[in-house]
């Protein structure tokens, strides 16, 4: 099989395009997918760097969303068949060619989705809906104020609040992305970096703030998303693109009742799998039904993988990355 190999720690210039031997036949409970398309995200560039939680030691081939065609099922898999087209999830392996994944981490491709639409469908629509229906309690005609918005998580996460009936407020750094934003459903896109605090006072009138901020950025906007948040309100601690973690003011999250939640969705899929797997039963359905959709800006062949890190570096990436073939 073909793969794309990062050799060493560093940047887009350590992957090099190499044939390899194709992985073992899928064990127990696995199937083997050849995969045509896969995701490329944040996670990547951590990794690549030697910066993740997850530290695999190189040479290893990245990339864990993709979507293809079951072509082995090992013993006791019974939710597919060869031939039959999925998404599916690996801890690393998904820039090549072939790869094992369980059947747990596979679902079926929704009708009239693409396989690239599907290789970056379940990771950021399952963390927008675990985050904010679940962790986020959210209700309809809550307000919402969503952070990183034209971002793959971000897009998913104004997909998954308007369908449930919220007001939404997306934050993004430039005009393009904002249009974007609106395009996606919200009601309001701004410019974070220029009086957030006021300018969500003002939009949300009488209710006096959010109910819950999406905040996949930490740093300084987690400290005055904190003064964005209504009585009772809830932060949403997705990751710190910004710069790194915050310290809240506990005097503050004291005196107006809020929350600070931590959202991991690695973490609901490995102690509650029974959840993880309903919930992707519901967004399937809704993909099918076209209520939800990732949107993808940017496509490459898969010998073009370290183009496609760079434009994630470079925050040239509305929605989502492709790595295709």
């Amino acid at each position: 099989m073909r793969a794309v190999v990062c050799e060493a720690f560093g940047g887009p210039e350590v992957l090099a395009l190499r044939e390899l031997p194709d992985p073992p036949p899928p064990g127990p409970g696995e199937v083997q997918v050849r995969i045509a398309a896969r995701g490329v995200q944040y996670v990547d560039v951590l990794m690549l760097a030697g910066k993740y939680q997850f530290r695999p030691e190189p040479p290893f081939i990245p990339g864990n969303e993709a979507a293809g065609e079951i072509v082995a099922v090992g013993e006791g898999v019974t939710r597919f068949k060869i031939g039959d087209p999925v998404m599916n999830r690996v801890r690393l392996g998904a820039f090549g060619t072939l790869a094992n994944s369980k059947e747990v981490d596979c679902d079926p491709i929704p009708t009239g989705m693409a396989v690239e639409e599907a290789a970056v469908f379940r990771g950021a629509h399952h963390t927008a809906y675990h985050a904010l229906m679940q962790r986020g309690r959210l209700q309809s005609g809550d307000w919402v104020l969503v952070h990183g918005a034209a971002g793959g998580i971000g897009i998913a996460a104004i997909q998954v609040a308007k369908l449930y009936g919220a007001k939404v407020i997306a934050t993004a750094s430039t005009d393009e992305k904002r249009a974007v934003c609106r395009e996606e459903g919200a009601d309001y896109a701004i410019d974070y970096r220029e009086g957030l605090r006021d300018r969500v006072k003002e939009l949300t009138g009488a209710h006096d703030g959010v109910d819950i901020v999406y905040d996949p950025i930490g740093a300084d906007v987690f400290d005055e998303s904190l003064r964005c948040l209504a009585w009772g309100g809830r932060i949403l601690v997705l990751g710190f693109l910004g710069g790194g973690p915050s310290t809240p003011r506990t005097n503050y999250l004291l005196i107006k009742g809020l929350e600070v939640i931590g959202v991991r969705l690695g973490g609901v899929t490995e102690h509650h799998p029974e959840i993880g797997r309903a919930n992707m039963k519901t967004l399937v359905e809704l993909a099918g039904e076209g209520k939800l959709k990732p949107r993808i800006s940017h496509r490459f062949p898969l010998d073009h993988a370290g183009d496609a890190i760079q434009a994630v570096i470079d925050r040239k990436v509305i929605g989502k990355a492709v790595l295709v073939g």
